[in-house]
């Protein structure tokens, strides 16, 4: 069966890669809604979209639409979902789920209730370099792993700033926007979920309203791994990594940390160092046809509602440690 989507929110991300992805694996993007008509008309005729909307009730009331991807700013993706589920519609949502714990329960319920999908957009848990990463610590190359580091820090392009500077009340700002994919990947990666944090965070000049533009903490995963994080809005020049250090070896990851399905992954250990082989494609791909195969039954969606939730509860929580600079423990309710 050929499933067909709707999307809410005329957005880059679904213009630059979910669009193609949905396609790619043998979707139908069949409407699009805006607030604006004059945005989601051209939206449609741009990216071959039959129909466009301006309501909610009007995507979700469409016979012709199976499940929903949800590209909107924070706030209002809760709402949004827990009436994509009462419609019984399958959801993909972009990170973060919700903007509190409650919000984000709400909507894994809804889509519980309703039996429908409710899959978070993590796209990094699908790249090739992590996979291998995960893999090889499963195996036991590098012995019991001990640390972690994540650097993450990029450059927001002008056309991404708008709402992610200057509107705390969309949930903006680098930890709900970074921090919880370095959160997300961490846990995919080590197999074990944060349990505590500590975090300083830095207003570089970006970030408007006094929106955090740049992050750095330290997480403490099960098992006391200890996971060094930096993230920011402002690094201009830098590349970003992903490292894991244990008892018998360590993983370097270089230029992993990204949308694109490029970076390497080196194994440094008693024998040397070789690059471990990352044979994969397109992340957005990977996770549209792991979705798709939900749907239908076979397996589960690559980042679940609850991996949204772990990550959202350890964003909040870097968010709570860096105002506070105390630790804090990671809560999801699960």
């Amino acid at each position: 069966m050929t499933l067909r989507w709707g999307l809410i929110g005329a957005s880059t991300i679904a213009r630059e890669w979910v669009i193609g992805a949905i396609r790619a694996t043998g979707g139908d993007v069949a409407s699009v809604m805006s607030s604006s008509v004059e945005r989601a008309r051209a939206y449609a005729k741009e990216n071959g979209i039959r129909k466009h909307v301006t309501d909610l009730d009007a995507l979700l009331s469409d016979p012709e639409i199976d499940a929903v991807y949800i590209s909107t700013t924070n706030e209002l993706h809760s709402a949004q979902a827990i009436a994509a589920a009462r419609a019984g519609k399958h959801i993909l949502c972009e990170k973060p789920l919700a903007l509190s714990l409650d919000d984000v329960h709400a909507m894994k319920n809804a889509a519980d209730e309703a039996g429908v999908v409710l899959a978070t957009n993590h796209h990094l848990r699908n790249a090739a370099t992590h996979r291998a990463m995960r893999d090889a610590i499963a195996a036991g190359r590098i012995g019991t792993p001990l640390s972690a580091r994540v650097f993450h820090a990029v450059y927001l392009p002008p056309h991404l700033q708008g709402w992610r500077l200057d509107k705390p009340q969309a949930g903006g700002g680098v930890i709900l926007d970074i921090t919880v994919h370095d959160a997300d990947t961490l846990r995919y990666v080590l197999g074990r979920n944060p349990v505590e944090v500590i975090a300083f965070s830095q207003a570089g000049g970006m970030g408007k309203e006094g929106l955090e533009d740049a992050v750095m903490g330290v997480m403490r995963f099960e098992d006391e791994i200890i996971a060094q994080f930096h993230d920011g809005f402002t690094t201009k020049y830098a590349e970003t990594g992903f490292e894991v250090h244990g008892t018998e070896g360590s993983l370097i990851g270089r230029n992993v940390m990204t949308q694109r399905p490029v970076g390497t992954v080196t194994l440094r250990n008693a024998d040397g160092e070789h690059q471990l082989p990352v044979e994969g494609g397109n992340l957005y791909e990977t996770a549209l046809a792991a979705f798709h195969a939900a749907v239908a039954g076979d397996g589960t969606p690559s980042a679940t509602a609850a991996d949204g939730i772990w990550s959202l509860a350890t964003g909040l929580a870097v968010a709570q440690a860096a105002r506070s600079g105390a630790a804090v423990a990671v809560k999801t309710g699960l």
